[in-house]
């Protein structure tokens, strides 16, 4: 595609939509932007012990996120080098080898070809070595946040990506003085659409009031609000302290934070599940004075970072986008903790984190 065709498709003030359609498009994006940027892969905590994996994928390419027996990270590509049979078809586990459910080959997690059975069949020339699984060139992690790209010579480093967006993760991670813990199950769907449509939506403060109509919907039958000011939902986005920010790199940030000015307004604004009440009554009781403060870290922080291309941070939880094809796109949502909060607190937050992946993002990914 030629240089004055980009210039066609984005323009200042409008984006064509083929740049959402074109497979052809979608086919550059998996080499130049899922292959040549920094891709979110995973978090440590996940992967807390030697040996342990996750498998995960770096745009299409399905790949083994590991901490080997010496701790290193690595993310080795989920395809045998025999016959490209997919190695492990566990979501996470703990092993030190992987075999080929083929033909069986091993592979150690760091990615070398052990022993392949009856291999006096292959001749004398046969060399294991150069069958290692391959491996993501560059893999890095930023305060537990793992990445990897493919660019060997031009991508920056990892803390040059990330940039002005880079400040932002600090605070949402020192927000709650601990460790992030990111080892709950997760909320999972494929929507029909476009990858790029789910990194805008998350930066876009005028659908909320239309798209969730269903979801606030919800919290109106339990809860009558008194000053309906609290919240963005429903109010003219214009009229709102709240504002975007573009951060350079394609990462953006939506920050609600300005509309909460007192400690517990974010709890306050916070749409109710039926039972959490008794944990807010046992964190009362518990921190008394301090109680608002830990019922505003069980909701998070109210805003939404997006780092560009697929890692979207988004209140208290962790959301990740995989593209699957031109029109079709996998979402998960991944449930925090803090490894300092006290119980109540964390179980507080599973609770809060239930009613948007499970009800708010379908009703919003139909609209």
């Amino acid at each position: 595609m030629k240089k004055q065709d980009w210039d066609y498709l984005v323009q200042e003030d409008r984006v064509h939509r083929s740049v959402y359609t074109d497979p052809e498009i979608y086919e550059m994006e998996m080499k130049k932007v899922f292959g040549d940027t920094w891709v979110y892969l995973a978090h440590e905590s996940e992967i807390p012990q030697v040996n342990d994996f996750k498998t995960a994928y770096l745009g299409p390419r399905p790949v083994i996120v590991t901490r080997d027996k010496n701790g290193v990270l690595r993310a080795l590509f989920n395809r045998c080098t025999h016959r490209g049979a997919t190695i492990c078809r566990l979501e996470k586990g703990n092993a030190r080898n992987f075999a080929c459910p083929y033909h069986g080959w091993n592979f150690s997690n760091e990615g070398k070809l052990n022993g392949v059975p009856w291999g006096q069949g292959y001749g004398k020339a046969f060399d294991k070595s150069e069958l290692n699984l391959k491996q993501v060139p560059r893999v890095e992690s930023y305060r537990g946040f793992i990445f990897g790209t493919l660019n060997e010579v031009d991508a920056p480093s990892l803390e040059d990506y990330l940039g002005n967006a880079r400040d932002l993760l600090d605070q949402w991670i020192d927000r709650y003085g601990g460790n992030l813990v990111v080892r709950n199950s997760a909320h999972r769907m494929t929507l029909n659409g476009n990858w790029k449509f789910v990194f805008d939506n998350a930066g876009d403060g005028y659908h909320v009031s239309f798209s969730h109509r269903s979801l606030l919907a919800v919290g109106e039958r339990y809860e009558e609000k008194e000053d309906k000011d609290m919240t963005y939902f429903g109010k003219n986005p214009d009229g709102s302290p709240m504002y975007v920010q573009y951060l350079g790199n394609g990462h953006v940030f939506l920050d609600q934070r300005p509309m909460y000015l007192e400690v517990g307004d974010m709890w306050k604004q916070q749409r109710p599940q039926p039972g959490r009440e008794s944990y807010e009554e046992m964190i009362r009781e518990r921190f008394k004075d301090e109680a608002d403060k830990y019922l505003d870290w069980s909701v998070g922080a109210q805003m939404n970072l997006s780092i560009f291309p697929n890692l979207l941070i988004i209140g208290n939880q962790i959301q990740v986008i995989e593209p699957i094809s031109v029109d079709k796109t996998r979402l998960t949502w991944y449930a925090t903790m803090v490894d300092t909060l006290p119980d109540e607190v964390n179980t507080l937050r599973m609770r809060s984190q239930e009613d948007f992946p499970a009800f708010g993002e379908p009703d919003n990914e139909t609209t």
